[in-house]
């Protein structure tokens, strides 16, 4: 079937993967899940073994936004936002049932959920994405640096958000039709092959400011998105293998976020620390 979406959203060199056995990679979600399970269980043991007062992990203060991909809510980021959660960080929902709606309208409300966390804790956020929920992550982060401290994007193509399975352009193309008959608020045609479309992917191209620590995480295993499309020049790229759905439930991408978050807290702390030195300095020399 053709694509719904335009062709400038699959610049040449890009091409999504194609037939059975490449959508067949999927069904490794289940496997991926079932480590999830695997490890935490092996958890709950050693932590009976463990001192109730090693247990408690270190309250942090940091804000993290989990955004879904497409088609997905924010119920399908529950097992990693409660990883996080045990590990100290204070997470948050996107508010999205189903990321199915134009990604203008999308990326304005998301930021403006951004903004109510940041202002409420005071700090700027860190921003969690899959797939379509990574390119938001990736508009709001050029358009507000203020707000956002890191982002780190899963399975999201940014370079080529076009270059898509076949069994994803028909959900698509369903999406659009469900528009078309006057159901709900979902992506039309103008989301994603229209002006709204060309500007959302302009959005989510844009600069970086060096502030804002940007990791990608991506797959070659993928069946769903090229994977080539997730190498976005800007950001620091980590390869897992894992299936584009199971990047939402594979224990070695919730390492891989815990790790990547954990560099961020400390490389904000060190610029705490060089800023309290550098302020000191001139008040030394005036006593």
């Amino acid at each position: 079937m053709a694509s719904p979406l335009g062709g400038f959203l699959c610049p040449p060199g890009y091409s999504g993967p194609r037939g059975l056995r490449a959508i067949a990679r999927e069904s490794s979600a289940v496997a991926e899940a079932a480590r999830l399970v695997r490890r935490t269980a092996g958890d709950r043991i050693a932590g009976r073994r463990t001192p109730y007062a090693t247990l408690t992990p270190v309250r942090s203060v940091d804000p993290v936004v989990l955004v879904p991909g497409f088609m997905a809510g924010d119920s399908s980021l529950l097992l990693m936002s409660r990883y996080l959660r045990r590990l100290g960080y204070r997470t948050y929902r996107s508010t999205m049932h189903a990321n199915v709606g134009c990604t203008q309208a999308a990326s304005y409300a998301l930021e403006r959920r951004i903004e109510a966390i940041a202002i409420k804790r005071d700090r700027k956020v860190t921003v969690v994405g899959h797939s379509l929920g990574g390119l938001l992550a990736r508009t709001i982060a050029g358009r507000r640096p203020d707000l956002v401290e890191a982002i780190v994007t899963m399975g999201s193509p940014i370079l080529a958000p076009g270059a898509i399975h076949s069994v994803l352009a028909f959900d698509l193309a369903l999406v659009i039709a469900l528009r078309r008959a006057g159901l709900g608020t979902m992506m039309g045609e103008d989301c994603t092959s229209g002006d709204c479309a060309r500007l959302s992917w302009e959005q989510a191209r844009g600069p970086v400011h060096s502030s804002v620590a940007f990791t990608s995480i991506f797959s070659r295993r993928d069946g769903v998105i090229d994977w080539r499309g997730c190498l976005d020049p800007a950001a620091r790229t980590v390869e897992v293998r894992t299936s584009h759905l199971g990047m939402a439930v594979d224990p070695v991408v919730f390492d891989v976020v815990a790790a990547t978050l954990q560099a961020n807290r400390e490389r904000r702390a060190a610029r705490e620390v060089t800023r309290a030195r550098l302020s000191a300095v001139p008040a030394a020399s005036a006593g």
